[in-house]
């Protein structure tokens, strides 16, 4: 039988910040969630792959060139392939990312992600 997921089970039994715990595929593209905090990654950009940020729980920034979006929970935002962008964690957030397989790398995720 197919099972359901509750991403707040789930999200709230990574223990440490900054672990990319994947929680499906769909098609080709990953679902991780994550816990962060205090935390500003360096601006990147995705070439060949848009990416999705929903907000479990907490409250984040993304930065673009021209200014900050402000996630809370429940908001989601798709990143086009091609944007610049960094996100902004001062406080504790919980997130789901959906992006291409193979997109996540050391370099776009400040060294945290392991495959």
């Amino acid at each position: 039988m197919i099972q359901k997921t509750n991403l707040k089970d789930i999200v709230n039994l990574v223990d440490d910040l900054f672990l990319y715990k994947r929680v499906g595929t769909l098609n080709n593209h990953m679902l991780n969630v994550l816990q962060a905090e205090n935390r500003t990654l360096d601006f990147h950009i995705h070439e060949s792959s848009d990416e999705m940020f929903y907000c479990i729980e907490g409250e984040f920034d993304i930065e673009f060139e021209d200014g900050l979006t402000h996630m809370c929970e429940g908001d989601f935002i798709i990143i086009p392939k091609g944007t610049k962008h960094r996100p902004i964690c001062k406080n504790l957030v919980k997130c789901l990312l959906i992006e291409v397989e193979g997109t996540l790398n050391n370099d776009n995720t400040g060294g945290t992600y392991k495959e």
